[in-house]
């Protein structure tokens, strides 16, 4: 695929075509919409309450023997969270789906419903600080171990295989470095041993990566991301078979609480009606952001799924049908200090946590360290002259032009 052909952007970032689910415009737009129900309102209203009253005991006694379909207390369910829960399912092909206030707790969910005491969990080495804090430190406290490994080879996952593993973590691409793992060999295999899988898949979204698709059991998003993308609403989503999310619901979901909002559910619905074009757009400003990046010499190294310096970038190419606008460039400086002067010139890109919405974001990795720390951690940790990028809607002259003014002043 040759891009310079075709308005100069650089052949090292392809860009595929993204897959599109079946009538992709409909789960966007109406599906879960009962609108005769609500008086033909085309927008679903907020069905802001916690509590829904019966005719007569019967009606009552009829609700409690299935919370998970029937609206009894909106910490079970919500007929505003119900529509978008039908949405994201249908997104990840997955026969249903839990909404949940964060995108942490959704995949803390999903690992309690799946482990007891003495079972062990696999789990990529570099997966999100709170998938580990989870693993490692609250499931730690209740005889669950955790080995993390190197998530690139199929063969680590069998080597790290024991006769307790209940459970395989993954995270294709993670969200700093972008390591990817061979979804349908890792899914072939845990089956082959009765072990659950649970791919968490908020980089690629649903529209450019089908994990389920692919044979893995769960997949989790931080819905905060780009399913909502709008920087407002903290959500996190879980989708699976009936069967896998009723064991949730009855479970961690409904025991711990950590429920979306109705309110926060009706933006999400609001921002997915435009998650398509705005892939299609930062995806398109991404190419050309990375094709300027490539030329420029204070840029040491550019990590990107989708970019062919990547180490996996066939895998990415087979797994993938489209890539996303989130990047992290290390940086030729000396010092710590050259990374700071790069962050503290950038404009347009805003200087904080998380990533996905509609405007363009930085976060560099020396801000969790002190400020007279080495470039390069002793201990094996991300290198501080790593800066993570998130494109947003903005115009692509408008980012390459401050970029530009702000590599200047390393």
């Amino acid at each position: 695929m040759n891009d310079r052909a075709e308005g100069g952007r650089d052949a090292r970032v392809p860009s595929p075509e993204p897959r599109v689910p079946r009538d992709l415009s409909y789960i966007l737009n109406h599906l879960g919409e009962d609108r005769e129900s609500y008086r033909g309102a085309v927008s679903p209203p907020i069905f802001q309450s916690s509590i829904f009253a019966f005719p007569d005991v019967a009606a009552m006694r009829e609700s409690f023997r299935d919370e998970f379909r029937r609206t009894t207390y909106t910490r079970g369910n919500n007929p505003t969270v119900e529509i978008l829960r039908k949405k994201v399912a249908a997104l990840e092909g997955a026969e249903d789906c839990l909404m949940f206030g964060s995108g942490a707790a959704a995949i803390a969910a999903a690992a309690m419903a799946s482990v007891g005491a003495g079972d062990h969990v696999i789990c990529v080495a570099r997966p999100y600080s709170w998938t580990r804090a989870v693993l490692r430190d609250l499931l730690g406290r209740f005889g669950v171990t955790t080995s993390f490994i190197d998530g690139t080879e199929v063969g680590n996952f069998a080597q790290a295989i024991k006769a307790q593993t209940k459970l395989i973590v993954l995270e294709s691409p993670n969200s700093m470095t972008y390591e990817l793992q061979d979804l349908a060999a890792v899914a072939q295999l845990a089956k082959a041993h009765g072990i659950r899988t649970l791919c968490d898949n908020s980089y690629a979204t649903p529209l450019n990566q089908s994990p389920l698709g692919l044979g893995i059991d769960m997949v989790a998003h931080s819905a905060t991301k780009y399913l909502n993308g709008h920087s407002d609403v903290v959500a996190g989503a879980l989708c699976a078979s009936e069967a896998i999310i009723r064991q949730v619901f009855k479970g961690p979901y409904m025991t711990c609480g950590a429920i979306l909002s109705p309110h926060d559910a009706w933006l999400m619905i609001r921002g997915l009606r435009t998650l398509q074009i705005r892939m299609q757009r930062i995806a398109q400003t991404t190419r050309e952001v990375i094709a300027f990046l490539h030329d420029q010499g204070k840029v040491e190294k550019i990590y990107f799924p989708h970019d062919a310096s990547h180490p996996q970038f066939g895998l990415a190419q087979a797994q993938m049908q489209g890539a996303s606008g989130l990047l992290t460039i290390a940086l030729r400086v000396d010092d710590v200090a050259g990374v700071e002067r790069f962050c503290n010139a950038l404009k347009r890109f805003l200087m904080t946590v998380s990533w996905g919405g509609y405007e363009s974001l930085m976060f560099p990795v020396c801000v969790v360290y002190p400020s007279n720390a080495p470039l390069h951690p002793p201990a094996g940790g991300a290198s501080l002259n790593l800066v993570r990028l998130s494109i947003g809607l903005e115009e692509p002259d408008v980012l390459i032009a401050d970029l530009q003014q702000a590599l200047a002043t390393i």
